[in-house]
């Protein structure tokens, strides 16, 4: 599936595999293989569900059953699923059911569920799994913050790079940017990820804008799928993009990859110059596009985290600039452009800091609690 949450699904079920722990995945039957994968890749993939509904509730239970899961563990972010409160009384269903359910939390984010439902009804369907679940994972420590002291079995475990981290060579360096059409005099602007709402792309847009018309030769390269596939509304705001790229005459400076093998991420990776990423709630360890900038030894510019973030120092291993802030973020990625020892300072603290994140850590750390909390069974999830 696209977008960050699948590819932190299929990582996360490799790593525990190397765990020894047999792990299935059971998904949409929309899912398609990306480039360069087989079908082979991935043996234990079920991809059964056809709408996120009612009927998920027995259709997951009799599959768990059928494979002999020890575990049920939900992958939740709020726009995912369709967006159904199906998965949210999940948990307490398939308990009753004598099934053993984990719930990640991706992100806290209420969802819409029908015209003039309030904010203590949405709230409630969101946090409705911390209670039901027998443990709860989140990636940061904003949502560790929001369900501490609430919730018995709590555990933060940051999400680790989408992309394989890898260092270019600069003979590497100057073939991947030549591919791209890039000379060495211009500064090449990076974005990881598909375009939505929250992930500032009208900022991004500008700060090219600011960077062109204060006299920079700058170009910006869009690393990825343009839209996502959880939520419809995507779609919508690329075209606000799209919109706003021809009205600022900026055709000619924006380029589109598309989806592609990681081998071809991580070079683009580290062929910008700066990798600016302007969140619109700002830097959060759940970004798992921020942990691939990191991993691939970018220098990252990005938005002030909203919640604490003790693991990222501003100017050690990357820039802060205010969200929804093109100046600022001109001004940022300028004064990295212009100081070539502050570039290669933030891109060798990145990778240093990106190992804080390794998946071998994240799936042990996860082998932990199937353990504890269900010690006499035979892992498998």
């Amino acid at each position: 599936m696209q977008g960050g949450v699948g590819a932190y699904t299929a990582a996360l079920a490799q790593h525990l595999q190397a765990e020894n722990i047999r792990t299935s995945i059971v998904t949409s039957t929309q899912i398609g293989l990306g480039p360069g994968e087989k079908q082979e890749d991935y043996p234990r993939l079920y991809p059964h569900i056809s709408r996120w509904g009612w009927r998920i509730w027995g259709k997951v239970a009799r599959l768990a059953r059928e494979i002999q899961a020890d575990w049920v563990h939900v992958q939740y972010q709020t726009a995912a699923f369709g967006m159904h409160p199906a998965i949210n009384l999940a948990p307490a269903i398939w308990r009753r059911q004598g099934l053993a359910v984990a719930w990640t939390y991706h992100d806290l984010l209420v969802p819409y569920l029908f015209p003039k439902a309030g904010a203590w009804l949405r709230r409630w369907i969101t946090e409705r799994p911390a209670f039901t679940s027998r443990f709860v994972v989140v990636t940061n420590e904003g949502d560790r913050q929001r369900l501490s002291g609430r919730v018995a079995n709590l555990a933060k475990i940051p999400i680790g790079s989408n992309v394989p981290g890898r260092l270019l060579s600069p003979e590497e360096r100057r073939e991947r940017r030549a591919q791209r059409g890039y000379g060495q005099g211009e500064l090449v602007v990076g974005y990881f990820g598909f375009l939505n709402r929250s992930k500032g792309g009208l900022t991004l847009v500008r700060t090219l804008h600011e960077l062109v018309r204060g006299g920079v030769d700058a170009h910006l390269l869009m690393i990825g799928e343009r839209v996502g596939a959880s939520d419809p509304t995507n779609y919508a705001y690329l075209q606000e993009v799209e919109a706003l790229i021809r009205h600022l005459g900026l055709e000619q400076r924006v380029q589109w990859t598309g989806r592609q093998p990681d081998a071809a991420v991580s070079a683009d990776l580290g062929a910008c110059d700066v990798l600016f990423m302007p969140y619109e709630d700002g830097a959060s360890l759940r970004r798992g596009t921020l942990m691939a900038g990191l991993a691939n030894g970018c220098a990252v510019v990005t938005t002030a985290p909203q919640a604490p973030l003790p693991e990222l120092v501003d100017g050690r291993d990357l820039l802060f600039v205010p969200p929804g802030d093109p100046v600022a973020g001109a001004q940022a990625i300028r004064r990295i452009g212009a100081d070539s020892e502050l570039a290669q300072r933030l891109r060798r603290n990145a990778r240093e800091r990106s190992l804080l994140f390794r998946w071998e850590s994240i799936a042990r750390r996860h082998k932990a609690l199937y353990a504890r909390f269900l010690p006499d069974a035979t892992p498998g999830v």
